[in-house]
This record gives structure tokens, sequence and C-alpha cells, in this order.
């Protein structure tokens, strides 16, 4: 009978056995990297997607008693541009400005009392803008800071919000005079205020006149005139706006405090619409909200003189 030729001595099988944890390797480094790249997107989309719809239906999600999200009513009304929850602000971005029109969210004393994270280093685009948000090297050697319209500062209670509150999107075009001045003085002025009334709802965002925007970086990016912020005591719903020019100046910042309508006036946006009236949006609650003349006089003295 003939005898068949074994194909598989000792010297195959030890090639098998290389070949099988090769492809086990191989297969290995791919899990790998899918686990690293795609999965984390599949639970973000999950889970904003669950934020959005409690959003949506007027939830508050529970954000152990820090910074709940906005019910919708707390929300301006924009000129139809995208409306972006994160998870701790909301915002709507203007694609044709490369920036948002307003940034909400409600800071409160226990925030404030928390030990802060470190500060953020790096700025990202936001992934959650459609149409891509302005990018890092826009601002790049253009004589502007990127400006947060939702500080650091406010945000400092958690590494999550610290991160989220560095998209590009959160960012606008402001002189190093106003960030480091003035706006620095108010957003000082205003974490002061939340500590003291427990909780305040928050609105910034640029203000732009029609005297030809100049625009930074490929992307275009326009340059704001002015900034708005809008501060409302959640229990009373009593208010504080202001205006401030983009610039270096030496006035009190009681000078540039205005009624709501006003802001309203210079934005085209509505601004807490379901909650206050046109009576309590055109008054000024001068008394009602202290401002810090030590404060000022630190920045008239110092901080308008660092360069």
């Amino acid at each position: 009978m003939t005898k068949f030729r074994k194909n598989h001595g000792k010297s195959d099988r030890g090639d098998s056995w290389f070949a099988r944890v090769v492809m086990f390797t191989i297969l290995l480094l791919i899990a790998l990297v899918f686990s690293f790249f795609f999965l984390p997107d599949m639970f973000e989309n999950k889970s904003t997607q669950k934020s959005a719809d409690l959003l949506e239906n007027n939830v508050e999600i529970d954000r152990s008693g820090l910074i709940p999200a906005f019910h919708r009513e707390y929300l301006p009304i924009s000129n139809n541009h995208d409306i972006i929850h994160h998870d701790y602000y909301s915002l709507a971005y203007n694609e044709k400005y490369e920036q948002a029109d307003w940034v909400a969210y409600e800071l409160t004393k226990a925030s404030l009392q928390i030990k802060n994270v470190p500060r953020a280093k790096r700025f990202n685009s936001d992934p959650k803008v459609k149409t891509y948000s302005a990018k890092h090297s826009d601002y790049s050697h253009s004589g502007y800071t990127r400006g947060h319209l939702a500080p650091a500062g406010d945000m400092a209670f958690s590494g999550d919000a610290m991160k989220q509150c560095f998209y590009m999107s959160n960012m606008s075009p402001q002189l190093k005079a106003c960030n480091n001045g003035i706006w620095k003085e108010l957003e000082e002025t205003v974490r002061d205020w939340a500590y003291k009334k427990g909780s305040v709802y928050i609105v910034t965002g640029p203000v732009f006149y029609d005297n030809g925007t100049p625009t930074i970086g490929k992307n275009k990016v326009a340059v704001p005139d002015a900034f708005y912020k809008i501060i409302l005591e959640k229990d009373t719903e009593k208010s504080a706006s202001f205006i401030i020019p983009n610039e270096m100046t030496n006035k009190h910042l009681k000078e540039y405090q205005v009624s709501i309508n006003e802001v309203e006036t210079q934005t085209g946006i509505n601004f807490f619409p379901e909650l206050l009236d046109e009576e309590a949006e055109s008054i000024k609650e001068l008394k009602y909200w202290p401002i810090n003349d030590k404060r000022y006089q630190q920045r008239v003295n110092k901080w308008n003189k660092e360069k």
C-alpha cells in the first residue's frame, strides 16, 4: 500500500504555531486600536444623546448638586444657530463669526467651594460643532488672546468641566489688556456674587458693530468690538448686565452696567424670554450687585499696567 507523505513534521508545526501567534497579535492590536479610537466616541455619543433628550424634555441632569444642566427657559433665543449642550454649559455657535453668540451656564457656591483642579493646557476644537469650530492656530501671532466666554475659573471644580471649557467654541478674540484687565475683574466679581447668593445664571458673548469687523486666522475668526455678560439670580430673578469694550480701560465697572434690554438691542438676542417681562429687563439693580472697589484699584494700578 502506498504510504502518503506527511506534510506536517515538527518543523512545520513550529511554523504553524508561529503563524498563529502572529495572527493573534495582529487581531489583538486591531482590537486595541478599535477600542481606543471608536469605543469612547460610541459611549460619548450615547451619553450626549441622553443629555440632549433630558434637556429637550426640560429635565435637570444630576451633576452632584454642583452645576445642573440648564432648563430651556434659561437659554436665550438666538438666530437659528446650532445649539450645543456640553455637560456644564450650553452655547449657540455662529459659523459666520467662528465663535459662540452666547455661552450659558449656572455658577453655584457649592462649585466654588471645591478645590480647583489644574488649569488645562490644551485648546481643542469642539467635537460637537458640525461645521467645525475655530482652531488654536487661528489665534496664534494674531495679537489677540483666546478669551474664555465661560471662564476657566468658573469650571475649576471638575477635570471634565475644565477640559470642556477649553474647547475653541468657548473662545473669542480678546485683547490681552481687556482679558487680563476689566474682563478679569468682572469674572472675579461674578464669582463673589455667586458665592454670596448661592446660585446665579450667566450668559456671555461677543458684540459686533457695523464697522467692518476684522478677522484673524485661516478660518477668519471675527474680532468683537465688545463683550456682554448677564447675571441672573435664580430665586429673585434680579439681574445685572454689562457691555465691556474689547480694550484696556480705567473706567469703573459701574460705568459699563446696562439693562438686559440694552444687551438685546446690541446683539439681537432674546434673553430669558420665558422668565422676565419688559419691565424687569429694563431695570438696573445697582445696589443689589456690589462691586469691590479694592479690586477695581488693583486692576487700574496693576493689571492694566502689566504687559
